[in-house]
């Protein structure tokens, strides 16, 4: 038996892939081009929008004779056994090969956005929460467990990680994002993408490009930012995480920018992504994008249209099931509307991938190599706690009330206390999936705030009463709040958000608000707590920053974790106790007041407080902002005052030591930002261009260095090239981004220098000892 040539592994990819091609007839091809969904619902209650009207009708036996190029969510439509679920994905898999006349199976897809989204699986913190950690190589650990998991389970492609850069926190899928900075969105999203793909599962960069930016920070709504911005702040944490993560997919975005939807714009897709950046994966589409080229943005007449306008953008692969490259556009194709070559362009690509995977050679099996899959082992759960731990931010405690005292008599208030779901997020699959089965358990143990505290602290007196809803106004439960409070030594009030999705929660994907107030009524009974005169630490589970300028001063302490994922509430009643010491920092800033929002820290002068308007929008705490149980000191600053001349291709060293002057172990994390006084456009007035978090023991203490180079000062000027500008620059060392500690100031000599896309994208960091 001779082999075929695209079989024979001794070949290259791309030879074996030319071999397979020139053997495939055009539906063989179109094949590969498109998802299926078994399983998924059309009646309107289904995960994603639009997904009762948007799955085409087919017949399976004959729909995979011509072969499959994906299988969308084997796991994360209904509830399965894991290790049920392997074998019934396995069989779907023989069952497409054996169908075929090339035994080609899918690659199946999940969403891991907060860890595997299926039944029994660890739930980690929302990606909100990597960004408070200022941590990337525990985000990368977390994203090779999370893949080791997928691949154990027969799931190829991971659709993470959200990349989006968060411009006006009203958003609903703010929790999903990293942050309000491209750089920690990009060193994180690189980080965890490195490790997705470390343990061979493809990572998808989402959503390209410009999601975040919509106005007044609906879903879907159009996006309307200025080619800058778009260029220096969406698009950064995408370049970083192919070039430095080396992911292997990109998902187009739903939205479109000044009047171009994303996943028909060739500019962004083919010339951008691939022509600059060297991209040479697969693009796939957000969920029905194709088909919402037709129905939502109204630029196709057809499924046929859009099926065109996509592909010649260089969408490869309709996710999540076929509508527009199934039959429309093979019938396209025969009627001479489209033409094949790109058919064939889009089949490359994704047969390349599938050769990757090895899913093209002669031994390719889909059998899971073990009958017993455990989704959620301890030492998943031990990274889990790990990751909510260094997440969790201590706002403010002026006067030390926290840690709080092992025997002490305490109020736990609030609608978040009691409730295991407090701790996910929209993507998290009991949030996602399981409030459509609620015949079915939990699948994996989510100790509640409430529940943590009484097994942390168990000589203490604790007592609880909800108070009121997450998102009703009713304050019925506002006298036995108050009740339980006046009776305590320290009253908890433990608010925030419900995750949920298309209204039906209080943030999450389709969960967008008009104003930054807590939902509710819980400020209301935020107040009525505080008129006790019994000091009141606020604990915040949330999805987004809320406006708390309201108790400016008033507040005994102040606790910000991001849906800390299944072990959330261990760790932040670790917080409480004191045996966990907080060193989460703002990964967004927390506004002062509801309504002076649209604003995130990177602002150019005109965007801060001045004496053109009485609006104020400086944030009450600001962006890197966190405090700890411990204290540090900062010394020996190499930069000084004097003004150093580098080039625009130069690079120049800023040293601090740090030094934990405390009685206990705690993590600083020290942020380099960088300040551009005068430029050909206006710059924001600060940048994060480095960061490096750093773990001292009692009076222990480590010498950061950071070394800046020119390229980090780069932007895009007025004719659309990022160039170095010389000039005068300032490096602040700093705590937050409005807390400088020292400072360096810098001339930049020489001409203006064009940058490429092989730029300096990251500012190193070393630690060292003192010298």
């Amino acid at each position: 038996m001779t082999t075929a040539p695209w079989r024979d592994p001794a070949l290259s990819a791309a030879a074996r892939v030319d071999d397979l091609l020139s053997r495939m007839t055009l539906q063989e091809k179109t094949a590969q081009l498109y998802g299926v969904w078994v399983g998924a619902a059309s009646d309107g209650e289904g995960v994603a929008p639009h997904q009762h009207d948007m799955t085409a009708d087919y017949d399976w036996a004959e729909l995979i004779t011509h072969g499959l190029g994906q299988l969308t969510r084997s796991f994360g439509t209904a509830p399965v056994d894991p290790a049920l679920g392997a074998q019934a994905l396995a069989r779907a898999q023989r069952r497409i090969a054996e169908s075929g006349r090339f035994g080609i199976p899918a690659v199946a897809h999940e969403e891991c956005l907060a860890g595997f989204t299926a039944w029994q699986a660890t739930a980690y913190p929302v990606p909100l929460a990597w960004g408070a950690s200022f941590d990337p190589p525990l985000v990368e650990e977390m994203a090779r467990r999370i893949g080791a998991d997928l691949r154990a389970a027969g799931v190829h492609q991971g659709l993470a990680p959200v990349l989006d850069v968060v411009r006006d926190p009203r958003w609903g899928r703010v929790e999903e994002t990293i942050g309000e900075d491209p750089y920690l969105t990009g060193t994180i999203g690189a980080a965890y993408v490195r490790g997705l793909e470390s343990a061979g599962v493809i990572a998808t960069l989402k959503h390209f490009a410009g999601y975040a930016s919509s106005a007044g920070a609906r879903n879907l709504a159009p996006v309307r930012a200025g080619v800058r911005e778009f260029a220096d702040v969406t698009l950064p944490p995408f370049e970083m995480a192919l070039r430095e993560g080396g992911a292997r997919s990109v998902m187009a975005a739903y939205n479109e920018t000044d009047g171009v939807p994303a996943s028909a714009d060739p500019a962004l897709l083919s010339e951008l992504l691939r022509s600059e950046w060297g991209f040479t994966g697969t693009v796939v589409s957000d969920y029905f994008g194709i088909g919402f080229l037709q129905t939502l943005h109204r630029v196709a007449g057809s499924p046929a249209e859009a099926a065109h306008a996509a592909l010649a953008a260089g969408i490869d692969v309709e996710l999540p099931t076929l509508k527009c490259y199934g039959k429309p556009l093979v019938e396209a194709v025969r009627a001479g509307e489209i033409p094949e070559e790109l058919v064939d362009r889009a089949a490359r690509r994704v047969l390349l991938q599938k050769c990757e995977l090895g899913l093209l050679d002669e031994g390719w099996t889909p059998e899971p190599q073990t009958t017993h899959l455990d989704l959620d082992s301890p030492a998943n759960r031990a990274l889990a706690r790990r990751v909510a731990e260094e997440s969790v931010v201590l706002l403010d405690n002026p006067d030390g009330v926290l840690p709080l005292p092992p025997d002490a008599r305490i109020a736990v208030v609030g609608p978040r206390a009691a409730d295991s779901l407090a701790m996910l997020g929209c993507y998290s699959f009991p949030s996602h999936v399981l409030t459509h089965h609620p015949e079915v358990p939990m699948g994996i143990e989510i100790p509640t705030l409430l529940e943590a505290l009484r097994t942390e602290l168990p000589d203490a007196k604790v007592t609880f009463a909800e108070g009121c809803d997450v998102a009703d106004p009713d304050p019925a439960g506002f006298e036995e709040a108050v009740a339980r409070a006046s009776e305590a030594d320290v009253c908890l009030a433990v608010l925030g958000d419900r995750a949920g999705l298309f209204g039906r929660g209080t943030s999450g994907e389709g969960c967008d608000v008009s104003d930054l107030r807590l939902p509710g009524a819980q400020g209301e009974l935020l107040d009525a707590l505080v008129a006790t005169g019994v000091p009141v630490v606020l604990v915040l589970l949330t999805g987004r920053p809320y406006a708390l300028g309201r108790w400016q001063g008033r507040l005994a302490a102040v606790v910000q974790a991001f849906f800390p994922g299944e072990e959330g509430g261990p760790a932040v009643a670790g917080v409480l106790s004191g045996r966990v010491n907080p060193s989460g920092r703002l990964p967004v800033s927390v506004p002062r007041e509801p309504g002076g929002q649209p604003w995130t820290y990177l602002q150019p002068p005109l965007g801060l407080a001045g004496e053109v308007s009485n609006l104020d929008p400086t944030p009450l705490y600001a962006f890197g902002h966190g405090r700890s149980y411990t204290t540090f000191e900062w010394a020996d600053f190499t930069g000084g005052e004097a003004l150093t001349e580098i080039g625009t291709d130069g690079s120049y060293d800023v040293s601090v030591t740090v030094r934990n002057t405390g009685d206990r172990e705690g993590a600083e994390v020290v942020q380099l930002y960088l300040h551009d006084p005068v430029a050909s456009v206006t710059r924001p007035d600060v940048r994060l261009v480095g960061y490096q978090r750093v773990e001292l023991a009692p009076g222990e203490a480590s010498r950061v260095t950071f070394r800046f180079h020119a390229d980090l000062s780069s932007f895009t000027d007025r004719s659309g090239r990022r160039v170095v500008e010389p000039g005068a620059l300032e490096l602040r060392v700093a705590a937050s981004s409005a807390d400088v500690r020292h400072s360096a100031r810098l001339k930049l000599t020489g001409s203006v220098r064009e940058l490429g896309p092989d730029r300096r994208l990251r500012c190193e960091a070393d630690v060292s000892a003192p010298g």
